[in-house]
């Protein structure tokens, strides 16, 4: 252990700018061989290689963050670890979306992956601008955290009070708003986004899924980007934890998309998680201090603990 401490704080740290190579780097590479060397052909995705993929991507992140704590030390490894976690347990909203989008407009299951696709990469960009402002607002704002975390604990109180309602696609405003806006063939033409028919360009069901699935995410990101906030105010760790996050969406989405149901617990779960991430601001005001290594353990304990219930209950059910 002392070795490992040593090490820790006498290696040469690499600069910053360095570091964003590094990740840029291992995100393309990452990119290139999903959509060129894994998924070089539309086809049906098997459960064995959707887990295979969710393993992979959690690999992955979990080396990051080694990588993490070798250049910026355990507390910095611990706060990625955290932020991780959360940006993984509030993506699992976004599966219960992809999966209402996917079954409303009939996307056959082998086109899937290619909206999937193009919507994480429009959400890496997207996400990059809004942290960036975020990290701004902080910067010359510092009590706007203040309101990042009556916010959070709004929401997580109105999620866990609020009942599920299901709402269907074609009702929300987003789904009305596109529609009005591109005109659109009801037609699938293989992998193509958009067609050209009698001189007019009309966009197929799989770009008005992305354009749907795109808008949701920055929905989503409103609470997911204040809660990444709350935890740490380095922007290294607040993108790079939001994009390992996001990367892996789809391998669990085909993986977790027929049964995700089957997970009772996880929204209130998620809840809790908010009101805790959006109270630990205050907790220093009572005497209470959180390190980040008991943050880590909090979020994982409330995440963990409703998978178990979950699948308690519906193996239950079914005896």
């Amino acid at each position: 252990m002392e070795k490992l401490t040593y090490l820790l704080e006498h290696h040469y740290v690499l600069p910053t700018n360095i570091m964003w190579l590094i990740f840029g780097t291992l995100i393309f590479v990452l990119l290139f061989l999903d959509l060129f060397v894994f998924h070089k052909k539309s086809e049906e995705p098997q459960i064995a290689d959707t887990l295979k993929m969710s393993i992979y991507y959690i690999l992955i992140a979990l080396v990051f963050g080694l990588f993490i704590i070798y250049e910026k030390g355990i507390s910095a490894g611990m706060l990625y670890y955290t932020g991780y976690l959360v940006e993984k347990s509030l993506s699992m909203d976004n599966i219960f979306v992809i999966s209402l989008v996917f079954t409303s407009l009939k996307i056959p299951s082998k086109y899937q992956h290619r909206v999937l696709f193009w919507g994480i990469l429009g959400a890496i960009v997207m996400r990059a601008v809004m942290i960036l402002i975020g990290a701004k607002l902080v910067s010359d704002f510092h009590w706007i955290l203040y309101l990042f975390s009556f916010f959070l604990l709004y929401t997580g109180v109105k999620m866990l009070l609020k009942g599920e309602e299901e709402t269907a696609l074609s009702d929300t405003r987003i789904f009305k708003i596109v529609k009005r806006t591109f005109k659109m063939t009801r037609k699938l033409y293989d992998e193509h986004f958009i067609v050209r028919q009698n001189k007019k360009i009309l966009i197929t069901p799989l770009l008005f899924a992305l354009i749907i699935i795109e808008f949701m995410d920055i929905i989503f990101a409103v609470d997911s980007i204040p809660a990444i906030f709350l935890i740490t105010q380095d922007v290294f760790i607040v993108y790079t934890s939001n994009i390992f996050a996001i990367l892996g969406l789809r391998a669990l989405y085909f993986l977790l998309a027929a049964s995700i149901n089957r997970f009772t617990y996880l929204k209130p779960a998620l809840a809790i998680i908010l009101i805790f991430i959006g109270s630990k601001i205050f907790l220093p005001f009572i005497g209470i201090k959180i390190e980040a290594w008991q943050s880590l353990i909090i979020t994982f304990s409330i995440l963990a603990g409703s998978i178990i219930f979950s699948l308690k209950q519906a193996s239950a059910s079914k005896e």
